[in-house]
C-alpha cells in the first residue's frame, strides 16, 4: 500500500497569508522585533501556533553570520550628506566593510529609511544628522551598533561623532563683529538638536560681543532662506547667519534677484562648506565641520563595535574651522 504524501510543512509565506499581514511584518513580530503593534504580534504569533510553524534553523543560522554591511542614513537633498557619504564610503572600503545607503526623502521617512536597512541585515547603523528622539536611538542601540554623526544625543549605547556647533557659529559671530557688523540676524533651522545647539551658540555669542542678534524662524532648506531674505529686506540688519549652506544659497538668490549688494549691503554666511559654497560664483564664508574626520570616526566607532566589542558609548567632537570667501565684509556705513 504507498504510503501518503508528506505533509509540507507550513512557512513564513503561509503564517502571514493566514494572519494577513506580510510577510516582513510577520517575520518581526515572530522575532520580537519592534514595529508591529501589539494585536498584530498576538494574530501571528497565534497563527504560527495554530499552523504548527517552525523556523527553519538553517536559514536562522544564515541570518546570524555577518554581513559587514554598513547602514547610512541621510537627507538625499543635502550636499553636505553627499560629502559626508562620500568620506564614508572611502573609510569603509579600508575597514574591509561595504555600505548601504538609504535616503530620507520628501516620501520616505526617517525610520522607514532606517528599517531598510535593519531588513538589509546591516550590522551598524550611521545616522548622519538624525531626527529620531531620545528613546528611538537608544532602541535601535539595543539591536544594532548605532553612530549619531552630527548630533549631539544622550542616548545610552548611541555612539556621537559630530562637530562642536555652537563653538562653530561663535567664530561666524566673531568674525562679523570684527568687520564691525552691530546687526546680525540667525536664520533658525527649526527644532531639532542641531538647530538648537547653533542658535544658542548664536544668541551666546551675539551676547559676548554685544551685539543685536534677532533668530528668524526657519527650517534648513532654500526656500527657508528665500522666506528669510524676503523678511529682512529694508531692515537694519547688516549680516546674515545661515543655519547651513543650503539656507544661504536661498538667502543670496533673493538678494541677488532684488539687486542687493553682497556683501557690501549685507554680509550672508552659511555651515557646512559644501561643494556648493565653494564654487566661485557662490564663494561663501562657511564653517568647515570636518566632514573627512567625521565620517572617519564614524566608521571606526562602529568597526569597534563589530570588530573589537567595544561596549563603552564613545563621543568624538571634531573642532569646527571657520572659511572666509567672499559673501562677507565691513559692515556698511550709515
Amino acid at each position: 500500500m504507498p504510503l501518503p504524501p508528506a505533509r509540507r510543512a507550513p512557512t513564513l509565506g503561509d503564517v502571514a497569508a493566514a494572519a494577513g499581514v506580510s510577510k516582513a511584518l510577520a517575520s518581526l513580530a515572530l522575532r520580537g522585533a519592534d514595529g508591529p503593534s501589539a494585536a498584530s504580534r498576538a494574530r501571528v504569533e497565534e497563527v504560527a501556533a495554530r499552523l504548527g510553524y517552525r523556523a527553519d534553523r538553517a536559514a536562522s543560522l544564515l541570518a546570524r553570520r555577518r554581513s559587514h554591511l554598513l547602514g547610512v542614513v541621510m537627507q538625499v537633498r543635502s550636499s553636505y550628506h553627499a560629502e559626508l557619504v562620500d568620506h564614508v564610503q572611502a573609510a569603509a572600503d579600508e575597514a574591509g566593510y561595504e555600505m548601504v545607503l538609504s535616503p530620507v526623502t520628501r516620501t520616505h521617512d526617517e525610520e522607514r529609511a532606517v528599517r531598510t536597512l535593519l531588513d538589509e541585515r546591516c550590522e551598524a547603523l550611521l545616522l548622519l544628522g538624525p531626527d529620531a528622539p531620545t528613546a528611538r536611538l537608544q532602541a535601535l542601540a539595543a539591536e544594532r551598533a548605532v553612530v549619531a554623526v552630527g548630533r549631539r544625543t544622550s542616548a545610552p549605547g548611541v555612539d556621537v561623532v559630530r562637530s562642536a556647533d555652537d563653538v562653530g557659529v561663535g567664530l561666524v559671530v566673531a568674525h562679523l563683529a570684527g568687520l564691525g557688523h552691530r546687526e546680525l540676524a540667525l536664520v533658525g533651522g527649526g527644532s531639532g538638536v542641531i538647530a538648537r545647539d547653533r542658535r544658542r551658540g548664536f544668541e551666546q555669542a551675539a551676547r559676548a560681543s554685544g551685539l543685536r542678534g534677532r533668530v528668524l524662524p526657519g527650517g534648513s532648506t532654500e526656500e527657508d532662506g528665500a522666506s528669510a531674505a524676503r523678511a529682512l529686506m529694508g531692515g537694519g540688519t547688516t549680516a546674515v547667519v545661515a543655519q547651513n549652506d543650503r539656507v544661504a544659497l536661498g538667502v543670496l538668490d533673493v538678494l541677488a534677484r532684488a539687486g542687493v549688494d553682497v556683501p557690501g549691503a549685507l554680509s550672508v554666511t552659511g555651515y557646512d562648506d559644501s561643494a556648493l559654497a565653494r564654487l566661485a560664483h557662490v564663494d561663501l564664508t562657511t564653517v568647515d565641520q570636518g566632514a573627512e574626520a567625521q565620517a572617519r570616526a564614524a566608521v571606526a566607532a562602529a568597526v569597534e563595535r563589530l570588530d573589537g566589542g567595544r561596549t563603552a558609548r564613545r563621543e568624538v567632537v571634531v573642532e569646527p574651522r571657520l572659511v572666509v570667501r567672499g559673501t562677507t565684509g565691513p559692515a556698511p556705513h550709515d
